[in-house]
């Protein structure tokens, strides 16, 4: 993709399990680039999140953020 000059923004829905760990990632918006989209919900999986809570009792979650893919 860096030899190519592909950059751009990915959207994601990430659903958070109670450890904090993604179990499951979905694009929302793509970069336009199907190996960005991939390489960004493949990044995502590998990341850790403090868990919602609710009556201090880890429950899961989601959440929508991007992750940017820039040249430098």
């Amino acid at each position: 993709s860096r030899q190519r000059g592909e950059a751009g923004e990915v959207g994601v829905v990430i659903q958070v399990g109670e450890s904090g760990q993604a179990v499951g990632v979905q694009v929302s918006q793509s970069s336009g680039y199907p190996a960005l989209d991939e390489s960004a919900r493949r990044a995502v999986m590998r990341w850790r999140f403090k868990p919602a809570m609710r009556d201090g009792v880890p429950v899961p979650g989601t959440i929508r953020t991007r992750v940017h893919f820039r040249l430098n």
